[in-house]
């Protein structure tokens, strides 16, 4: 698989340059004291903002990277699962799993500063996870097998979430 070329820049103003720069700063921090280069912050319409840095190895949770801690903070401070309005800036390009993060919180935005080919030059290759989604499934099987099974009770879990009358839709 060919690797895509360099992202396009997009024109910031002065409020997400700032951002960007505090997700830098963060990131820039965590690494020097032996955490991951990667840092995020999550601007509320209201201008809340919930810094976080990658945890992946301080916590042994390969889903502790920045982005989707930074949600996480927002979403536990503001008590929802819910951060419409929300903007997410990130110190690099956000990962398959954090940009599905995003879209389940239901961010409005992503801005990021260094793209995955700079982290790539920086010994943080995932061009695998990117390219996991359009590959072959043969491709996909080298990586990481996925198998359907389609048991007799499958549909359960979601019949019986269908019929619950007090359930919190998202």
């Amino acid at each position: 698989m060919t690797p895509p070329t360099h992202t396009t820049s997009a024109p910031a103003d002065a409020s997400v340059q700032r951002h960007l720069r505090s997700a830098i700063d963060v990131a820039v921090r965590n690494a020097s004291e032996d955490g991951g280069p990667f840092g995020a912050v999550v601007v509320t319409a209201d201008g809340r903002e919930f810094t976080a840095v990658n945890r992946v190895t301080a916590d042994n949770d390969p889903t502790a990277h920045a982005e989707v801690s930074a949600i996480r903070a927002a979403c536990a401070a503001l008590g929802t699962y819910d951060l419409s309005g929300a903007v997410l800036y990130s110190s690099c390009e956000p990962c398959p799993m954090c940009l599905s993060s995003s879209l389940w919180a239901r961010l409005d935005t992503v801005y990021f500063a260094a793209d995955r080919h700079d982290a790539a030059d920086g010994g943080f290759d995932d061009a695998a996870f990117y390219d996991f989604f359009t590959a072959t499934r043969a491709q996909r099987d080298e990586l990481l097998p996925v198998h359907h099974v389609g048991i007799d009770n499958r549909t359960a879990p979601f019949d019986t979430w269908a019929a619950n009358t007090s359930r919190t839709a998202y």
